[in-house]
């Protein structure tokens, strides 16, 4: 057995130590299983242990025991060979050591289709191998002994392999050094996306049918240098230094005081006998401090333990957080207890603003007046459908007083019996006069939620039961009865692809809420294209060719609809409409964060499009431009300008005009809030009042005029101020809210040190645990996390508050890649490697190593003997540098096809789970049940903020219908979303990215993509664009400055 932490290194080494050394090293040579699969032919050529570029050397590394000719070493630096199949060809031009060479079998030719088929599919490894970098082994003896080159042959994937749905099957009982053997992949499985070995064709540069190469080596070579070079800064600025890990341990140390003396007080006060000891009581590290992931400005992650108190910290209804963050405000630190999280935290810095501490406080006392029944905004999430919208009014986490939603009017009211309730409960749903259709679709999807339902997809197409089809088609018929506008309901409800009047009751079944809400918004948008006069002469020729593919598609017979190509065929027509130039400009609105010179320039891009129509109705388009500008106030004045002055009916003129009123309410706002010095005061209120007056015309060639707010000779100075203001867009007043926003948000420097409580960190600390013991397997782990994490931050995509992944997301999928996708592997799997339990184990014991809260917690956790077999180089045989490790990381999930070594497939996001504990790293989201967004409901303690009951995490496709809100606390809805999926390597039903809504995950693979684009263009010698680009300081950089903007408004050279 390997020796665990809990056991005396001196029998268990005498035991096994050498039995496992020396399997270890046998199969770091081989890379192979004792018994090879069927159809599994031996290599024949060494791996090169140089590059062909002619780098120097691996330090200390040793040559190789297999000599090979120039032309063999050549060859092999190129590609792998694909020697999985008897009739793959030879190398020509290297000789052959090894076995001889089987008979080719006698075949036909491929004609010229099968040829080019083949031909498309073929890829090259170039395995350029270097190992020039600092962060490689300095002693590696690696490449003392001539390993095998890996074969890729043909082989399932691994979520196809047949394996059990439980978490945990238990390692087969046998020795340590066999469990390890049965851990390492054979090539067959190892190689699982490598192509058919069919699909390959070897030979010489005049061979007809060779094949190029996707990457050269010089290229690959290229990528892993500027790697190397960028995760050295990342090191040297980003890592955390010892004088700030003592400060925060000091502050821990300070906290976990207070924290002692509260609970055992609060112990003494409930049982006279039940005095703990203090020191029962701990704040215990866990997160990237004590994985050693963390960097500079690392937020302290502390799990509050107390073993011996009666009602533990985590219990439902506890006072224990509450009472803590009590303390912690009386004694000036900044604290809020956040109880919407998926677990209760208490957020801490240690020396908040005047301001916030005031806030933090009056939070609490509206607390307990029991008038604070808001969810807090740190923990709202952004819900995305299965159709990839995120529509407005569709929250994803509320509060609600009941399942049933009617009001005292019967207008949209409806019954439905629900799941799991005999009695059906009336809902409502009515379109109010100022809801959009986005946000009535939002309403209609949330109720249909609440009563059980869900709608229509292709995953779940199959599944659907009677009661699931009567719940959808309830909704869908509400949805329409409910319309505010009485003519479109009345035309909606008679066409045939919707009614099913007269018609079997199976026709029902072709219908669903996704593409009724896009019929209904096709149909309201082409009725006020139809019945607006003024834009008839924009209208162009191909116009009619989109009204008529989208009216014959209305008139199909409902019986005869398929939804789900249905859907499809819908969404395509209206987004056909939609880029209708006459169309856009209808629809045209200015967004609530869009400057006006934005929406200028949107609407001079739809009118460019009308090419030669949009001469023919000049004032159309001004009333269109009108009646799109956001702030109500602003439109008016627009709107009376206009009756004033109609000579400026112009789009140019109306667009002056919008940004000098615009820029005098911000600059006002400003003065008002006392954010300029008082210098400046007297220059901008005399500029406000020169942009307000009316636009005068100026002749900028013969026959072309341009309205502008003229400069008066004797404003110069006043001017020459203007332009030296920061901008007042950018100030605080004049700032859209933010969707995210929270109030009471910690700022993110000068507060001291900040942390997070946790009050059920049990796991957790496991993770924590599991994550320490990877980054001493290879010296490589924690540069290239380090480099990851800096790289989502300043990207912008690590935040799960904002719909990205969170940095432990990120560990996990970095992880996964060492595991389970590094050819050889960098990490062996240390789930895969837990050591079967003494039989004489405590309970404690048990809790702390096998299973915990009900999961298995079993892995390979003895930290000094990985560190020492990892000190020995007897872990892993993979010499990569980190920039290496990185570019097949960034090509990874940059995209789905196969990977330029030949040997994998990219990840896909769609079907694909990461699940580190499998073998093979993946399963699919299917085998998971995770195919769906789901919702669970909680019953949230009104005292203490804690759930009070919960339903199961649902793993089927079907939700259940909310429970009725509880006397004592309110029901809260949780969204579940499976768009990335990262199952949590012990808490097995956790999605770690349930987090992730649409727009984060189109942002993350966005990201992904660019990172691939930018590493492609280094290869071949372009550094033109940054990989670590700051996204805030690329948002800053629009082309709308402040200086641009008084150039449009003067008609004067941008300063």
């Amino acid at each position: 057995m390997l020796p665990s932490q809990r056991e005396p290194h001196g029998a268990a080494n005498d035991a096994s130590a050498s039995g496992l050394e020396g399997h270890l090293r046998n199969l770091i040579l081989t890379n192979a299983t004792p018994n090879p699969p069927p159809g599994f032919f031996p290599p024949t050529n060494p791996r090169p242990q140089a590059s062909s570029q002619g780098l120097p050397p691996f330090p200390g590394s040793q040559p190789s025991h297999h000599p090979s000719s120039p032309a063999q070493h050549q060859a092999n630096a190129g590609y792998h060979r694909n020697e999985s199949a008897p009739e793959a060809a030879p190398q020509l031009g290297a000789p052959q050591h090894g076995a001889p060479q089987s008979p080719k079998p006698a075949r036909r030719r491929p004609n010229q289709a099968q040829r080019r088929q083949m031909s498309s599919q073929l890829t090259f490894a170039p395995e350029p191998r270097t190992q020039y970098s600092q962060y490689s082994h300095p002693n590696r003896p690696d490449t003392q002994w001539a390993s095998p080159q890996s074969q890729p042959i043909s082989a399932p994937r691994p979520s196809e392999y047949p394996r059990s749905r439980n978490s945990w099957n238990g390692p087969p009982p046998q020795s340590p050094a066999n469990r390890y053997q049965q851990y390492q992949p054979s090539p067959s499985a190892r190689q699982y996306n490598a192509p058919s070995s069919q699909t390959v064709q070897q030979g010489t540069a005049s061979a007809p049918h060779q094949y190029r190469p996707h990457m050269r080596p010089d290229e690959v070579l290229n990528q892993a240098r500027l790697l190397d070079m960028l995760c050295s800064q990342v090191l040297a600025h980003s890592e955390i230094d010892r004088a700030e890990i003592a400060e925060k341990e000091a502050f821990r140390q300070r906290i976990q005081h207070i924290c002692r003396e509260v609970i055992c007080q609060f112990e003494e006060q409930q049982d006279m006998n039940n005095r703990i000891p203090p020191i029962s009581v701990e704040l215990k590290c866990f997160g990237s401090l004590a994985s050693g992931f963390a960097t500079k400005a690392s937020d302290l992650d502390l799990g509050l333990v107390s073993p011996l108190s009666k009602i533990p910290p985590d219990a439902p209804g506890s006072p224990i957080p509450r009472l803590i963050e009590k303390a912690f405000l009386q004694a000036g630190l900044g604290a809020r207890l956040l109880s919407r999280t998926r677990v209760p935290i208490i957020k801490i810095c240690e020396r908040p603003p005047v301001e916030l501490l005031k806030g933090l406080h009056e939070e609490r006392e509206k607390w307990e007046r029991g008038v604070d029944k808001d969810a807090q905004s740190g923990a709202a999430e952004v819900e995305p459908d299965h159709d990839g919208s995120a529509h407005g009014g569709d929250d994803d986490e509320h509060t609600q007083s009941g399942a049933a939603d009617a009001g005292p009017s019967s207008l949209g009211e409806f019954d439905i019996i629900c799941k799991d309730s005999p009695e059906p409960q009336r809902f409502q749903l009515q379109q109010g006069p100022k809801n959009s259709l986005d946000s009535y679709y939002g309403l209609a999807k949330r109720i249909l939620r609440r009563a059980g339902g869900f709608d229509i997809t292709g995953s779940n197409y199959r599944d659907f039961t009677e009661s699931d089809w009567d719940i959808l088609n309830r909704v869908c018929d509400a949805f329409i009865q409910g319309l505010a506008d009485d003519s479109l309901r009345k035309h909606v409800a008679t066409l045939p692809s919707i009614s099913a009047a007269g018609m079997p009751s199976e026709a029902a079944r072709h219908r669903s809420l996704f593409g009724l809400f896009m019929q209904v918004e096709g149909e309201h948008i082409l009725r006020r294209w139809t019945s607006w006069a003024e834009g008839i002469p924009l209208n162009q020729l191909e116009d009619d060719k989109w009204i008529r593919q989208w009216d014959s598609l209305q008139h199909k017979s409902l019986f005869d609809i398929d939804p789900i190509s249905h859907n499809r065929e819908l969404q395509l027509a209206l987004e056909k409409i939609k880029k209708i130039p006459s169309v856009q400009l209808l629809l045209l609105e200015q967004e609530q964060q869009e400057t006006p010179a934005q929406y200028y320039t949107r609407i001079t891009n739809v009118i460019n499009s009308m090419r030669g129509s949009a001469s023919a109705a000049p004032y159309a388009i001004v009333r269109r431009y009108v009646d799109g500008v956001f702030q109500e106030d602003i439109r008016q004045q627009l709107s009376d300008y206009l009756e004033q002055f109609p000579e400026q009916a112009t789009i140019q003129a109306v667009g002056c005009r919008h940004k000098s009123i615009h820029l005098a309410n911000e600059l006002e706002k400003a003065v008002e809030s006392n954010l300029y010095d008082a210098v400046s005061v007297p220059y901008i209120r005399r500029y406000v009042e020169l942009l307000r007056q009316p636009l005068q015309m100026r002749v900028i060639a013969p026959g072309k005029t341009r309205y502008v707010v003229p400069i008066p000779a004797e404003f110069a100075a006043t001017f020459t101020k203007i332009k030296s203001l920061t901008d007042p867009h950018t100030l605080a007043p004049n700032q859209p809210r933010e969707r995210y926003r929270d109030p009471l948000e910690f700022p993110k420097t000068d507060v001291g040190v900040q942390c997070d409580i946790n009050f059920s960190a049990h796991l957790a600390l496991q993770n924590t645990l599991l994550l320490r013991c990877y980054s001493h397997t290879d010296p490589r782990v924690r540069p290239m996390i380090l480099f990851v994490k800096h790289w989502a931050k300043v990207r912008g995509i690590n935040s799960g508050y904002r719909g990205t992944l969170s940095s432990y997301g990120y560990v996990l999928m970095v992880l996964h890649y060492l595991v389970n996708v590094a050819k050889p592997f960098v990490c062996p799997n240390l789930q895969q490697l837990a050591p079967p339990p003494p039989s004489n184990l405590s309970s404690a014991e048990v809790q702390s190593t096998i299973t915990c809260r009900g999961y298995n917690i079993q892995f390979w956790r003895n930290e000094e003997e990985i560190i020492r077999l990892a000190s020995q180089n007897q872990l892993n045989r993979n010499t990569e540098s980190v920039g290496q490790l990185l570019r097949g990381f960034f090509e990874y999930f940059a995209q789905t096809g196969l990977m330029s070594n030949g040997q994998n497939r990219g990840f896909d996001w769609g079907r694909n789970v990461l699940s580190l504990r499998t073998h093979g790293g993946i399963l699919s989201k299917q085998e998971k049940g995770w195919t769906g967004a789901k919702t669970v409901y909680e019953v949230q303690n009104a005292a203490g903020g804690s759930p009070t009951q919960a339903a199961p995490v649902q793993l089927n496709s079907q939700p259940q219908a909310a429970p009725p809100a509880t006397k004592s606390g309110d029901v809260k809805e949780i969204r579940l979303r499976y768009l990335f999926a990262i199952e949590d390597p012990f808490e097995t039903d956790h999605n770690v990215a349930r987090t992730v809504t649409h727009n984060g995950i189109v942002s993350i693979r966005n990201e992904f993509r660019r990172a691939w684009r930018i590493l492609r263009a280094a290869g071949n010698g372009d550094f033109q664009e940054n990989l670590l680009q700051d996204i805030e300081e690329e948002e800053g950089n629009v082309p709308a400055t402040f200086q641009q903007l008084l150039a449009d408004i003067h008609d004067i050279a941008p300063a």
